[in-house]
């Protein structure tokens, strides 16, 4: 026999409560939430492609990890890195626009190598 839940938990389940933003001046920070594919900058939601998403998501999931660009095209593209891996850095270049001034330092560049996540470089 299945299990009735009352009316309002089932709707909090399935229609969940918009959180509320952060009070203006308060840094909330960046929030990734996979489950729901959302990213957040102090409350602002960020309008990113799946691509961008799964490469944030993906960075901020192992902070202070170089990765490089043969590492994300095998682990967020899901392909072989076979020719053109620039494509990395398009994406990363349009992440970090979306992030604006405060938060794109918070993905650095190593030199030859690739990319990593620093939250403690947030300006």
């Amino acid at each position: 026999m299945p299990v009735r839940y009352p009316r309002a938990i089932a709707l909090r389940t399935l229609c969940p409560l918009p959180r509320p933003p952060a009070a203006p001046g308060t840094r909330g920070g960046l929030t990734v939430d996979r489950d729901l594919r959302t990213a957040a900058i102090d409350g602002r939601p960020l309008k990113l492609t799946y691509l961008e998403f799964e490469l944030l998501a993906h960075l901020t999931a192992h902070p202070r990890q170089v990765h490089s660009r043969r590492q994300l095209m095998v682990q967020v593209w899901r392909q072989p890195a076979i020719g053109d891996i620039r494509t990395v850095d398009v994406h990363i270049a349009r992440l970090r626009r979306k992030l604006g001034p405060a938060y794109r330092a918070a993905i650095a560049t190593v030199r030859q190598v690739g990319y990593l996540y620093d939250p403690a470089r947030v300006s």
